[in-house]
């Protein structure tokens, strides 16, 4: 009878077991999922508060009164903000702003500068 009790601990111990390990793995899954998912928001975040300051900047520099022709540099542009080219002009995208078609670096807001309706 205890031989048979012994048994049946051990037996019962291997499944307790197996389900310990089990559930760590699932709960492992599951804060390693949400995790990743915490960094990219925050990655995110931080990224969107950048912009905002950045196309505040751009806004005031494209819409400054000592520029009457209301066209900017690119390159003072990206200076100014502290981005690379290609963040640059997808900001200025976001706020309505187009290229010049007749120099590639001089940017304006499209309200200055809407295209001509033929």
């Amino acid at each position: 009878m205890a031989d048979q009790t012994s048994r049946d601990v051990v037996a019962n111990t291997e499944h307790f077991t197996a389900i310990i390990g089990l559930v760590g793995v699932v709960l492992g899954s599951i804060l390693t999922i949400f995790g990743n998912v915490l960094a990219q928001c925050l990655k995110q975040w931080s990224l969107a508060k950048k912009d905002k300051h950045r196309k505040k900047l751009l806004l005031e520099m494209l819409e400054d009164k000592r520029f009457p022709d209301h066209w900017r540099k690119l390159e003072t542009l990206m200076h100014v903000i502290g981005a690379n080219e290609e963040t640059t002009k997808r900001l200025l995208l976001e706020l309505e702003a187009r290229g010049s078609e007749d120099q590639q670096e001089l940017w304006g807001l499209i309200k200055f500068h809407p295209f001509e309706k033929q």
